[in-house]
């Protein structure tokens, strides 16, 4: 079996405390040296991801917001891969109390102990979305959308 891409997410992975170490960059220069592809997952979101992560370029592709948004490094290309948030649904967390906030172009992101208050809403609104909890984040999603459906339309850009 030939592999002929890595997937990869960015924290606690090739990053440790946000900043991914040099002879991890220059593991990844050999592993793009090679023809194989590097496909970026994270829960970041992009703006973030750029600010962190300067040598994005070494991906051929990024999955964003824990799968909701693909990105093109070499064409700063993005292609959001859901519906944008709600701004009603933005709104009505505020309105309860959600101060830390992160609003991307598909997720609606924030921080225990807002779990519940998230749930509620979702419920209130009667929203068909998916609230993924990872360490101490939250994030809010439409149904069916996540780190692998992300890299499948990632993969099936590059390898077809």
């Amino acid at each position: 079996m030939r592999y002929l891409a890595l997937a990869s997410d960015y924290d606690g992975t090739l990053a440790q405390d946000g900043r991914v170490e040099e002879e991890t960059l220059e593991a990844l220069e050999r592993l793009r040296d090679s023809g194989r592809k590097l496909i970026l997952v994270t829960g970041r979101q992009l703006d973030e991801l750029l600010n962190v992560f300067p040598e994005i370029e070494l991906c051929d592709r990024v999955i964003a917001e824990n799968g909701g948004l693909l990105y093109r490094p070499a064409t700063g290309e993005e292609k959001p891969l859901a519906e944008p948030p709600l701004e009603e649904f933005v709104r009505a967390l505020q309105e309860r109390g959600v101060d830390s906030l992160g609003v991307g172009r598909v997720i609606v992101a924030t921080w225990k102990p807002y779990e519940t208050t998230v749930l509620e809403t979702i419920r209130d609104l009667g929203l068909q979305h998916q609230v993924i909890l990872n360490k101490d984040a939250v994030m809010v999603l439409p149904s069916g959308v996540d780190k692998a459906s992300g890299l499948c339309i990632a993969l099936e850009e590059l390898i077809g």
